[in-house]
């Protein structure tokens, strides 16, 4: 969001961004209908203020409040844009099965039944009552536009960017210790077993490769406990990371590895890509949107630890693979610039502003 605002202003448009923390008094007392309460006082906002805006843009769930009313009361305020990471129904699905296998414990047949009474009827609606949208990854542009009916060109696929801040160059000499970089929170859904349990696999042939989670926002205890005993030692936590520090975390390993089980379109391999790095990351949701296998990565298959530790073995045994492999994942990155981004977000809302106006 705060990408396209800055690019959008330097084309002479007005943005402002609302968060959660703008519009919701804290604490909050019904936790649990938060994303509701939420949605309903971002609609009451934009009303409030509809002589202010052209357009509005809301992030998927929280437009549902503002899509409704502008369906059912007319002259209720600007046309209505949807911005939407991924499809609830990858999500649904991958995390069902990890807890099919004793994992994802949040995700019990419970709280699955309330998230389809409640957190998949606000994405329902966020995508039924918009007047156009934007989706970060092929996938969910289709779920969206099929499942939904919605005419075709009103949901568009618009992949997210990369700073040119890592744009870096690398050096891919041969070394004798390689290091290994995971990005993103220590979420189930990221994959995290997958990724111990494959460089377990790793660690036990190869003494001299290491590990460093960054930017999980968990203690290092809590992080180096999903690792066998034996191989805690190996993995470095960084639990915070500033956006500044982030192009000389990159520029300092050898090789990105991102076992996501579900994403949108995931800012950190765009980033790892645009450094150099070679990257292994799963043949799902976005990654496969930017990741050719073989060619500017390696793609393995979602919640495969062996399939996992094999491309990285791959990859630890050949610097010319690195090489090859990075240099055409920065190629890849140059199409991935936020400007050009930028472009096609400016081209729907402009076409919002010019069909979806309710007066």
């Amino acid at each position: 969001m705060l990408n396209h605002a800055r690019e959008l202003e330097k084309r002479g448009h007005q943005v402002d961004c609302w968060f959660i923390e703008d519009v919701l008094p804290r604490p909050v007392r019904l936790k649990h209908f938060e994303s509701l309460i939420f949605a309903y006082r971002i609609a009451q906002r934009i009303v409030q203020k509809r002589s202010a805006y052209d357009v509005v843009n809301i992030h998927a769930p929280w437009g549902c409040i503002y899509g409704l009313r502008r369906k059912t009361i007319r002259a209720t305020g600007p046309p209505y844009v949807l911005f939407m990471h991924g499809s609830e129904e990858r999500y649904v699905r991958m995390m069902r099965r990890e807890q099919s296998k004793g994992r994802a414990s949040n995700f019990n047949c419970k709280n699955r039944a309330w998230h389809r009474v409640y957190h998949q009827m606000m994405f329902d609606w966020s995508i039924r009552t918009c007047d156009y949208g934007l989706v970060v990854n092929r996938e969910a542009w289709a779920m969206a536009e099929l499942k939904y009916n919605r005419e075709p060109g009103r949901i568009r696929y618009v992949p997210n960017g990369v700073g040119e801040e890592f744009f870096v160059e690398r050096s891919y000499a041969p070394r004798s210790r390689l290091r290994l970089l995971y990005v993103g929170t220590w979420l189930d859904r990221k994959g995290v077993f997958y990724l111990a349990e494959s460089f377990g696999l790793l660690a036990r042939e190869d003494s001299s490769v290491s590990l460093t989670v960054a930017g999980c926002g968990n203690s290092e205890a809590e992080v180096r406990s999903s690792f066998a005993p034996e191989i805690r030692d190996r993995v470095s936590v960084v639990p915070f990371v500033s956006r500044n520090e982030m192009p000389a975390v990159y520029a300092s390993h050898d090789i990105f590895v991102f076992p996501s089980l579900v994403e949108g379109m995931p800012l950190t391999l765009l980033e790892a890509m645009a450094s150099g790095m070679p990257i292994i990351t799963t043949a799902s949701s976005g990654m496969q949107d930017v990741v050719e296998n073989d060619f500017n990565g390696l793609l393995v298959p979602p919640a495969e630890s062996n399939e996992l530790a094999a491309a990285i073995r791959k990859l630890c045994s050949s610097a010319e693979l690195r090489c090859r492999l990075g240099h055409e994942a920065q190629n890849t990155m140059k199409r991935y610039t936020w400007p050009r981004a930028t472009d096609q977000v400016e081209q729907i809302l402009m076409l919002a502003v010019e069909h979806g106006w309710q007066s």
